[in-house]
């Protein structure tokens, strides 16, 4: 029976390898966006505990972590162990126009939602323009 040996699976097989040893935190995808008068943030943790999952707002800046821990197997022989542990961080200036004391998150099926609301300051609002005519006329006829 004849073998192949393929260098570029092997090499992959390595680089990945190196890939998943790193340290720091794991990359936590996310989609933004406005929605009327809030914002919605939708971050992939796949995995994580939802009690290890902790986001604060200091000042301007809003920070998600969380923690995946590795599934422990006693006397197991991994085959394969390709999801990553470890700790996830993301962090975001909000900037003035978000209303910081009634964000609020959700954690369903391994997707972290945070919902940021616009503050009223920063909602946009109709201006009444007058005009001096019409006042001065106005007074006229009232006098």
């Amino acid at each position: 029976m004849a073998m192949s040996f393929d260098p570029f699976s092997e090499l992959d097989r390595l680089a990945s390898g190196l890939l998943q040893a790193r340290t720091g935190p794991r990359v936590m995808p996310v989609d933004l966006y406005r929605d009327q008068d809030r914002y919605v943030l939708n971050a992939d943790l796949p995995g994580v505990d939802p009690g290890s999952v902790d986001i604060d707002v200091d000042g301007q800046l809003l920070t998600i972590r969380a923690q995946r821990t590795v599934a422990s197997a006693e006397g197991a022989k991994w085959l394969a162990q390709e999801r990553p542990a470890g700790s996830y961080l993301r962090q975001f200036s909000i900037g003035e126009g978000v209303d910081t004391a009634g964000i609020s998150a959700s954690y369903d099926n391994g997707v972290l939602s945070v919902i940021i609301p616009v503050s009223e300051k920063a909602k946009p609002r109709k201006i009444q323009v007058q005009s001096q005519t019409a006042t001065e006329g106005q007074t006229a006829l009232t006098s």
